[in-house]
């Protein structure tokens, strides 16, 4: 069974609908694991979503760690905070002994000791090897570029913003019928409003069926390398035809 640590600074809905579908997929077996904690970079008291965030998470009975990093901020030095805070955070969740850590919107970039010290996933919504920065700037970079594809992948987080070794991905074409009359045009915001939406569909399946091959044995990590079934080295265990299914799935 995997162990599962969440880590989340639970600052909207899309926070609370994520971990209620994988607690979903974990009731119903799809998912061989538990989530034994759920980490904020919030406290209670400190923002409205957040605490909707946290009475969800009280009514799974999941064990909820907070640290505020506002507060922390300003407690230390401000060089040195972000070190001395995650030293913090370790001794809150090492306890639990998590498998592996979901940043699942969690608002900070996690300090190498972290990084190094636990297997942390992250999703990035750009294909591996893609453009880096947020969703944003990754989709008016596919436009600029004039690119092919798009998708999302999840990937080891490490220092390095939105690189590290990559688990899972999905692609999907921006090229076909329903892209090509905006392509013609040059309607950068309606070629905008459409990558997002198809990206945005497929974020949520990424993430479950990820864990469910992590759960499953299909997909492992090993001295922070990604390995296939049999344990060979793998560059990203393609998805996106299990993701196409979800997301038809959800669009009928």
């Amino acid at each position: 069974m995997l162990n599962i640590g969440w880590f989340s600074t639970g600052r909207d809905e899309a926070a609370r609908q994520l971990l209620q579908a994988v607690q979903d997929k974990i009731h119903r077996g799809d998912i061989n694991g538990k989530i034994s904690f759920v980490f904020s970079n919030r406290e209670p008291g400190e923002a409205k979503e957040s605490d909707l965030f946290f009475e969800l998470v009280q009514s799974y009975n999941i064990p909820l760690l907070g640290l505020s990093h506002q507060k922390f901020k300003t407690a230390a030095e401000e060089q040195e905070w972000r070190i001395k805070y995650d030293k913090e955070v370790n001794k809150k969740i090492e306890p639990f002994a998590p498998d592996l850590c979901v940043l699942a919107g969690y608002m900070l970039i996690v300090s190498e000791e972290l990084c190094q010290k636990y297997d942390m996933i992250n999703l990035h919504p750009a294909p591996p090897g893609g453009p880096t920065g947020s969703w944003q700037e990754v989709i008016w970079t596919l436009i600029q570029i004039k690119a092919d594809t798009a998708g999302a992948m999840i990937h080891l987080a490490t220092p390095e913003l939105d690189r590290g070794p990559v688990i899972s991905y999905c692609l999907f074409s921006i090229k076909g019928e329903l892209f090509a009359e905006y392509w013609r045009k040059d309607d950068k915001d309606m070629l905008f409003r459409l990558i997002r939406q198809h990206e945005l569909a497929r974020e949520f399946p990424l993430i479950i069926l990820t864990l469910q091959a992590l759960s499953r044995g299909e997909v492992g990590i090993k001295d922070r390398r990604v390995i296939d079934a049999q344990g060979k080295l793998i560059s990203g265990y393609d998805i996106s035809s299990k993701i196409d299914e979800e997301v038809k799935k959800n669009l009928r």
